[in-house]
């Protein structure tokens, strides 16, 4: 099994800025393809961004992209989720998860996290 834990959440104002991490353990963690997610209230889970097992490749949601940088450190077991230029429409829980292929980090993950709170205020 692959266990991750996010952290770096928190409040801020609109247009600052939040440093995600998510951390795995297992032996196996360059193997997989990483990516976040994140579900405000009352709506559905929706992709944000992924990482390919190698760092090569990366994926964004329309609403991540050019704002958002998605990176991995297989050295230390961590992927990272900068974010920038954040607004209120940001304000969600944020999920880390783990795919052996990064075309199902978004859809269907084989493990994620539990999640952590990043709150965007006017």
């Amino acid at each position: 099994q692959v266990q991750l834990v996010e952290s770096g959440g928190g409040l801020v104002q609109a247009g600052g800025s939040l440093r995600l991490s998510c951390a795995a353990s297992g032996r196996t963690f360059r193997s997989y393809a990483m990516g976040w997610s994140r579900q405000a209230p009352g709506k559905e889970r929706e992709f944000v961004a992924s990482i390919s097992w190698s760092g090569d490749s990366t994926v964004y949601a329309d609403s991540a992209k050019g704002r958002f940088t998605i990176s991995r450190d297989n050295a230390k077991n961590t992927v990272y989720l900068q974010m920038n230029s954040l607004k209120p429409e940001d304000t969600a829980v944020y999920y880390c998860a783990s795919a052996t292929n990064m075309w199902r980090v978004g859809t269907n993950p084989d493990y994620w996290g539990q999640g952590t709170q990043v709150t965007v205020s006017s």
